[in-house]
């Protein structure tokens, strides 16, 4: 599927990896690809989020938040790191020669996998792509996907946001139709 998105969208999603792995979360929720997308310079849904006002630092901020209200604690991959440990593998040292090898950070494990929440929003950035006639993917659809999606804590972290969804939806196709015009 990955290989329909545009290059700011893959840049998108690469950038929820990250915070995922910069906040010590061992998965991808939709609050992680909200984030991405915030992040992502020069992108349709970055600049939409941004000129409503959704600034990068104050929703990380917000994920936290929100993450640690709904007890979820960032583990840095420990349940996956304390296995390979039971059965003789020191990931800590895998990753120490992965940086001297290739660089400071070159190496990161474990990846995170998406929740059920995120996988839903990705479907439906399909969906929404679909709808307007693409046939490849932008930020706008992964942001038209994740609001559409309906649930999930990129959600949550919009409304401690203050953001009304269906605004955001809005000025995403408005912005979008200038695009295509």
């Amino acid at each position: 599927m990955f290989e329909y998105f545009t290059d700011r969208a893959r840049r998108a999603v690469v950038l929820s990896q990250d915070e995922a792995i910069a906040l010590g979360h061992d998965f991808i929720g939709t609050e992680h690809i909200l984030l991405g997308l915030i992040g992502t310079e020069r992108s349709t849904a970055g600049d939409v989020l941004r000129e409503h006002g959704v600034e990068l630092t104050r929703a990380r901020q917000e994920t936290v938040r929100v993450l640690e209200a709904a007890g979820v604690a960032a583990c840095g991959g420990r349940p996956a790191k304390e296995a390979l440990s039971a059965i003789g593998i020191d990931v800590d040292e895998i990753q120490r020669r992965a940086d001297a090898a290739f660089g400071l950070g070159a190496f990161q494990y474990p990846r995170p996998a998406y929740t059920p929440d995120a996988k839903k929003a990705l479907e439906h950035t399909l969906r929404e792509a679909r709808a307007l006639g693409r046939e490849t993917f932008g930020t706008e659809h992964v942001l038209l996907g994740l609001l559409a999606a309906g649930e999930g804590r990129g959600l949550e972290v919009l409304a401690a946001l203050g953001k009304d969804p269906a605004a955001l939806r809005e000025a995403v196709l408005a912005r979008a139709a200038v695009k295509d015009s």
